[in-house]
């Protein structure tokens, strides 16, 4: 490392480090100010929050959620319970199952979630008269909403799994009093406590989804309607494209259900990884025709543009029909900083003397996977389109191939950023080859 190089260095570590500090004086202000104004004193939850944040290892490599996602979400938990509180209600009108319900829907995490309502509880519980009691009936239906929502990918998952937490709310009620059943309102209040928690989750997940710039089970769901727009586009203009996107998307969802990752942000993401090619279809040798290749009228440097394009076109049709932004990573990663070999190979080939040809003017500008899901998209790309050249697709070229193709990517350090083990990519390639024979074998000649 150059001194120039270590001074950069140390600089962005200093101004990293201040802007870290600078952003949790601002949430410790925010909190006293806060905690002022309502007067109640909330700086354990919030220190549990940061503490959890700062010293857990997995928090910091979830990119997508945030301190200030965990604060505004018990913030706006903690006031509504507090405001019900504060009106004379009692703890039995809070629908408490909506912080858990929020939180392992928005990040996908069974321990944010427990964690959340762990606090959540504790903080409403010291507001009321009967703290353990209430405390012990949040935590019951907390864990249950958790456990029963976790994954959902239908809204009748999320009602069921409010109601069937109120019934836990109920019996936990029932048992802490001995069976002795007085003001039987209450758990008729209960009841529908849990019915309406889980349709108030429903309500406002778009709008968390969208303040917190991040996409959901359900929400996927709608993008993989195969009626949404652009995938009518490709079907349409590009429809080598968008066969090639729907096998690459079989591909990454197994292989992310194999190794434990999303599947279904895998899969949503790469029907969508290539619609820049709406651009200008007709340069991708999936929408040629076999006769023509529009390649052979350009020259190799003007090819590598074309071809390396589809990326930014791509993230600008993300965002005209208002993808959400979680998709944009697929469009913009699924090459990493690869070499766009073929036209590399070729620019070398008719490169005159005192021509110079490098490989840093055949990359794809990046950059590289960041997640399991990105990473594993960009291997189903490589692998289906690699396996869709052989002339022979036997299994033990198509087995040669997939091996081939992920040690590349992975001695071309394009893994390096996401969190695939070695033990994940084996899995990987077993499941891409099994996929790969089954769709491209050699089938029998039969009789005219």
């Amino acid at each position: 490392m150059t001194l120039h190089m270590k001074k950069l260095f140390d600089k962005n570590k200093v101004l990293q480090s201040f802007s870290n500090k600078t952003y949790l004086l601002g949430i410790c202000i925010f909190i006293f100010l806060f905690s002022h104004i309502i007067h109640v004193n909330l700086a354990i939850p919030f220190s549990l929050i940061i503490l959890y944040a700062g010293f857990n290892q997995k928090f910091s490599k979830m990119k997508k959620i945030k301190l200030s996602n965990l604060v505004l979400l018990f913030l706006i938990s903690f006031s509504l319970g507090y405001c019900l509180l504060w009106n004379g209600l009692s703890f039995y009108f809070i629908p408490i199952t909506i912080i858990p319900m929020l939180a392992i829907l928005l990040f996908n995490n069974i321990e944010i979630a427990y964690f959340l309502s762990l606090i959540t509880s504790l903080s409403l519980a010291s507001l009321t008269s009967e703290p353990f009691k209430a405390w012990l009936i949040f935590i019951a239906s907390s864990i249950i909403a958790v456990l029963l929502t976790n994954g959902a990918r239908k809204r009748t998952t999320v009602i069921r799994a409010g109601a069937i937490a109120g019934i836990i709310q109920l019996i936990t009620l029932i048992l802490l009093e001995h069976f002795l059943i007085h003001k039987p309102d209450r758990y008729l209040v209960i009841l529908i406590n849990g019915v309406a928690s889980g349709i108030i989750v429903l309500g406002v997940l778009p709008v968390f989804e969208y303040i917190l710039q991040t996409v959901t089970n359900i929400s996927l769901l709608e993008l993989a309607d195969l009626h949404h727009p652009v995938l009518q586009r490709m079907i349409l203009e590009a429809p080598g494209t968008y066969h090639h996107s729907l096998i690459v998307g079989n591909l990454a969802d197994t292989a992310c259900t194999t190794i434990g990752a999303n599947s279904l942000l895998a899969r949503i993401g790469a029907y969508y990884h290539d619609i820049g090619k709406l651009a200008k279809p007709e340069y991708f040798i999936e929408n040629q025709d076999i006769k023509r290749n529009m390649h052979d009228a350009l020259s190799p440097t003007m090819s590598k543009l074309i071809i390396m394009n589809h990326v930014k076109e791509g993230l600008e049709l993300a965002k005209k029909y208002k993808l959400s932004p979680i998709l944009w990573d697929f469009i913009q990663q699924h090459h990493g900083s690869s070499l766009v070999y073929y036209f590399y190979r070729r620019a070398i080939e008719d490169k005159e003397e005192d021509q110079e040809v490098t490989e840093e003017g055949f990359r794809y500008p990046g950059p590289k996977p960041s997640t399991k899901e990105t990473a594993i998209v960009l291997l189903a790309d490589s692998v289906e389109a690699a396996t869709r050249t052989l002339k022979e697709p036997t299994p033990t070229k198509i087995e040669e191939t997939v091996h081939k193709i992920i040690n590349n990517k992975f001695i071309d350090g394009q893994l390096d950023d996401c969190d695939l083990t070695l033990k994940d990519i084996e899995k990987i390639s077993s499941v891409f080859i099994k996929i790969l024979i089954g769709i491209y074998h050699s089938r029998a000649n039969y009789p005219q």
